[in-house]
């Protein structure tokens, strides 16, 4: 490997360490925010008792962004909402929430109501975008009452990227076919918030296979670019014709936050497919 080979690649790991410190810390940051907003409102509750939940029910100082402050009682009756959630005020929502934050509000009752506040994650529309998206909660429960704040995590972790690798890859060698039928349904748990998984035809060196944009199936992958112009498909070619795994950094559009942001895939060789998801950092 020549010094500018090196050099490149080196930039690149140091660019790619940049981005993700910023997702921890905008994470820690968010993080930060519900913990206060909940803070606030359980000395807020602890004053003012259930008169409180007017004021958790309307914009102003308990809505803060994509981050509101939201009650149920320990039966499953939403009590308040300053979210799109406002709209099941009064309903009991037990049995009709998904299977993720049933488990969450099951989870909240078992704890004691001295053990301060907990956290959980579940699946929830995002008012800003209107996508379902995965949602950290911070709740503590006082009483017959649980006041909760969660936040948005729109970003794939790398974990997350090398897990649906894997998944896919396994997936393929059991059922080609079924597969590549299910990438291209955009359902099959192949496309999960901001990952997602394409297959490409090393033969052919065409897409037979993509979990959010089906007008690149059959498309010449080595004439992709990003959106800058400059060359993707044909460097990832180059790369995985000399191993079986690799990875590869480059600039893409976000499925969900729809803006362009770097880009990190993991690359894996399964016959004579090539199997990619990456993960996204500002």
């Amino acid at each position: 490997m020549g010094f500018v080979h090196k050099f490149v690649l080196l930039c690149g790991m140091l660019l790619m360490g940049l981005g993700q410190a910023q997702a921890a810390a905008t994470e820690k940051e968010d993080s930060q925010a519900a913990i206060a907003l909940l803070e606030k409102a359980l000395a807020y509750y602890h004053q003012n008792g259930d008169k409180a939940f007017a004021a958790f029910s309307r914009q102003g100082e308990f809505v803060d962004k994509d981050r509101y402050v939201f009650v149920v009682d320990t039966k499953g009756v939403m009590l308040a909402s300053g979210g799109p959630s406002a709209a099941l005020i009064g309903r009991d929502v037990s049995e009709t929430l998904p299977p993720d934050l049933q488990k969450t509000f099951k989870d909240a009752l078992k704890v004691p109501e001295g053990n301060g506040i907990q956290q959980g994650e579940y699946r929830w529309q995002n008012w800003s975008d209107g996508k379902v998206e995965r949602k950290r909660v911070y709740y503590q429960r006082i009483g017959q009452r649980i006041l909760a704040v969660g936040y948005y995590l729109p970003r794939a972790s790398a974990e997350q990227a090398m897990a649906l690798l894997n998944k896919a890859a396994i997936d393929l060698t059991k059922d080609e076919k079924g597969t590549l039928t299910a990438i291209n349904s955009l359902k099959g748990g192949y496309l999960q918030d901001d990952l997602y998984v394409f297959v490409v035809d090393l033969n052919t060196r065409r897409y037979v296979a993509h979990g959010t944009n089906l007008r690149l199936i059959n498309t010449d992958f080595s004439s992709i670019k990003d959106p800058e112009g400059n060359p993707v498909g044909e460097p990832i070619l180059a790369l995985m014709a000399k191993q079986d795994y690799g990875e590869y950094e480059y600039r893409w559009k976000n499925p969900v936050t729809t803006k362009v942001e770097n880009k990190h895939a993991y690359l894996k060789k399964v016959g004579h497919f090539l199997v990619a998801v990456g993960y996204y950092s500002p």
